[in-house]
């Protein structure tokens, strides 16, 4: 989705940092043999992963939701040198896909794979961490939330994507639209919770970056 002229944000992504050519693959297979390939963070949006991980230098990273894994490479390029990312999701299927690309990158040691329901996960994982990514279902982000937010470092980092829902986050709400039901009450947590701070960024799907005091 794009919230300014197609032809500006062409421009916008021809002046950013270019795709690394791991990820133009990844990309590129992802395409050919997965199912729903529009999932993918993609180039620009990857690039803003990247750069924030980079001035973040986290040491643990979570993300929810892997998919074919690209942000978690994404997210990866800011690791600290001994730091470890651990991701999640619940589709097994991809498992092997995303292995292969970790491992194909230099962060492959540090990439520790979890499958499962997140709820179950999160709470498995004896670790503070200095940098969240939320990318899952929608219905779950206020309960992850609840579930991260004591597990994160002062001064930690919670991003978290697809928070404008195309648009529906200001349309009448449908009754049955479990998603923009929680995406609602998660946007309206993040920009009252006294314990973060939070700018939504207008970015492809939108963006929300939060930071836990």
């Amino acid at each position: 989705m794009h919230f300014i002229p197609e032809a500006l944000d062409d421009y916008v992504v021809a002046h950013s940092e270019k795709e690394p050519e791991l990820l133009q693959l990844l990309t590129r297979e992802t395409y050919q043999k997965i199912l729903q390939p529009r999932m993918l963070s993609g180039h620009y949006q990857g690039r803003i992963l990247s750069i924030l991980s980079k001035l973040i230098n986290p040491k643990h990273i979570l993300e929810i939701g892997t998919y074919t894994g690209y942000s978690a490479l994404c997210l990866a390029e800011g690791i600290t040198k001994h730091g470890q990312l651990h991701t999640i999701d619940i589709n097994e299927e991809l498992y092997d896909f995303q292995r292969k690309y970790f491992d194909l990158s230099k962060y492959g040691q540090q990439i520790h794979q979890h499958l499962g329901d997140a709820t179950n996960v999160i709470p498995k994982i004896d670790l503070n961490f200095d940098l969240v990514f939320i990318d899952a279902d929608k219905p779950n982000y206020p309960a992850y939330f609840d579930l991260i937010i004591n597990k994160m470092n002062s001064g930690g980092v919670i991003l978290s994507d697809n928070v404008l829902w195309s648009g529906k986050v200001i349309e009448k709400l449908k009754k049955d639209d479990a998603s923009t039901t929680a995406l609602l009450k998660y946007n309206k947590l993040l920009a009252e919770d006294p314990r973060v701070e939070t700018v939504l960024l207008p970015v492809r799907d939108g963006l929300t970056i939060t930071r836990v005091k």
